[in-house]
């Protein structure tokens, strides 16, 4: 084998590679004397089928997968000699020509290949031990933890049907059939039967709910709307449209005493109980929320510790995803980038930051990982695949073979594992001070934060 490099740009290599015709032949005639004691042909005996009559049945089937054999070893040579780490699969070019393919493939020319290369930057790693973050915590206050309650009482409140010609009014329960149409038609969707509509409750479509205020027991009615202009649906999106609303039955809610009693309605021995089942579900907002925006923080902090160039193919296939996705957004809601401000142009370009911003703090995260032993066990993966497949009880067995047979979806399921675990590295490393903050501030997002102190 010859190997010239031809570019050493950045992070782009490049190497032209050679194999001579006679060390191709040579493993080809390895490969037909092993198939000479496993192939059955009829007129011979087992093991007694001459190489030369299976070169001429067999010959180019094995060049050709001698050819990929001998691609995939050496690639794998150039690395390792040269210690290169690939950010994306090396890329091989032969000759496209037909007769210098048809040559190789006959013996009768050397294998000449282009090897191009797109390799991981060096990653000179900062001092953690230094870095000083802080943990937002919020407690659960008496005010929230009732407020929570409340509204789980509200969602459990018992119905009673209303006296005959009775009207329905806010707060009231209807069930309902419907029929739409827009521009005289029916479209897909926009009929439905026996369908429960709390009034006030903000589950239908803007203004549908009001008008069925003042309705009775099986009184029809036409209610006029105008489809959202961002609706999902985008056929149907700032379109008006027409429902004959028919009222099949009508009642009022009751009232709900929090109390023992209905603290054991929801299963629960009393309503000590449910407070301390609800405040536990608060602190585990209130922690997961806290995590978030520590993790948040760290990766910032990384992100500025760390800037080296990255590897163009891998941000621009990031920045791709990223972009479609952001499209796709868009088109779904039926909105344009001047809706929200801005330009497409200067929209790419901030997405391309998020993009190189993913890929660098990816990078990072591998980086530390490595160096520091750190990993996902099969154990983890197994345990997490497991849980995922009780979600969708029935389809157990359906899930799991879908993950034994999608190396990407195990992928899928390994990568946010190990990001959880170098962070959690982190974070023991780092200096943290706590801060005492409202659970209003513990859900400011970011960006309001940010345009607050602005």
């Amino acid at each position: 084998m010859e190997v010239t490099e031809t570019l050493s740009e950045g992070l782009k290599r490049e190497f032209q590679v050679q194999v001579p015709a006679a060390d191709l032949e040579a493993r080809v005639v390895e490969r037909l004397g092993e198939l000479k004691d496993r192939v059955q042909l009829r007129g011979f005996r087992p093991g007694k089928v001459p190489v030369t009559h299976l070169r001429k049945i067999y010959g180019k089937a094995v060049m050709a997968e001698t050819i990929e054999a001998v691609i995939r070893e050496f690639n794998a040579k150039i690395v390792s000699e040269r210690g290169l780490k690939l950010a994306m699969e090396p890329k091989v070019t032969i000759p496209n020509e037909d007769t210098a393919v048809e040559k190789v493939i006959g013996g009768q020319s050397d294998l000449a290949y282009t090897l191009a290369l797109e390799i991981l930057p060096k990653i000179e790693l900062a001092d953690f031990k230094g870095m000083k973050l802080e943990r937002q915590v919020a407690e659960v206050t008496d005010a929230q933890l009732n407020e929570a309650i409340e509204r789980i009482a509200e969602q459990n409140r018992p119905f009673a049907a209303k006296p005959e010609g009775a009207k329905a009014e806010k707060g009231d329960r209807v069930v309902i059939d419907f029929a739409g149409r827009i521009d005289g038609a029916a479209f897909e969707g926009g009929t439905g039967g026996d369908v429960g509509v709390n009034i006030g409750g903000g589950t239908f479509l803007p203004g549908f709910e009001d008008q069925l205020i003042g309705m009775a027991a099986r009184e029809t009615r036409v209610v006029k709307i105008t489809f959202p202009e961002n609706y999902a649906n985008a056929q149907l999106a700032g379109k008006n449209a027409e429902f004959d609303v028919t009222v099949k039955s009508l009642e009022a809610p009751g009232k709900v005493t929090i109390d023992d009693a209905f603290a054991k309605s929801l299963g629960l021995e009393s309503l000590e109980k449910l407070k301390d089942a609800v405040k536990g579900r608060l602190q585990q907002e209130h922690a997961a929320l806290s995590r978030q925006k520590l993790k948040r923080q760290l990766l910032d902090r990384l992100d500025e510790m760390h800037q080296f160039a990255l590897p163009p193919t891998l941000a621009e296939d990031e920045f791709k995803n990223v972009w479609s996705t952001v499209e796709n957004d868009l088109k779904a809601q039926g909105r344009t980038f001047a809706d929200e401000g801005t330009t497409e142009e200067k929209a790419r370009e901030e997405y391309r930051g998020i993009a190189e911003r993913r890929v660098r703090l990816g990078l990072v995260l591998a980086e530390i990982g490595e160096k520091n032993k750190i990993s996902v066990t099969e154990d983890e993966i197994t345990r997490a695949i497991v849980e995922r497949a009780r979600q969708l009880p029935g389809r157990e067995q359906e899930i799991w073979e879908y993950y034994r047979k999608n190396p990407a979806a195990v992928a899928a399921v390994r990568a946010p594992m190990f990001e959880e675990k170098v962070v959690d590295f982190l974070i023991e490393l780092a200096t943290v001070s706590e801060k005492q903050v409202s659970r209003e501030d513990l859900l400011k997002d970011e960006e309001d934060e940010k345009s607050g102190a602005g």
